[in-house]
């Protein structure tokens, strides 16, 4: 019983770490993840770069991205972050 009053504190410490980092972190990677698996071709995007972008193709590991009316580009998922209204 003394043996886990010694580790009550280091194990209180880590369900707050838990709790306030790793989890809300953990929801945020799955709602983006959710997110790119639900691009569609229209769709306005903001890329890490900070390029507005509308989605014009979707492909495997990367979309095709219209810029302006006449630029097209490839872009890698990874590189999208959030889908703009």
């Amino acid at each position: 019983m003394a043996q886990l009053a010694q580790f009550a504190p280091l194990i209180i410490l880590f369900g707050i770490f838990y709790f306030l980092i790793i989890r809300p972190q953990q929801k945020q990677q799955k709602a983006h993840a959710e997110m790119l698996a639900s691009l569609k071709k229209g769709d306005k995007i903001l890329t890490t770069g900070g390029l507005y972008a509308e989605v014009a193709k979707v492909e495997e590991d990367f979309i095709k991205i219209k810029i302006n009316d006449k630029t097209i580009v490839k872009l890698d998922r990874a590189f999208v972050t959030k889908k703009v209204d």
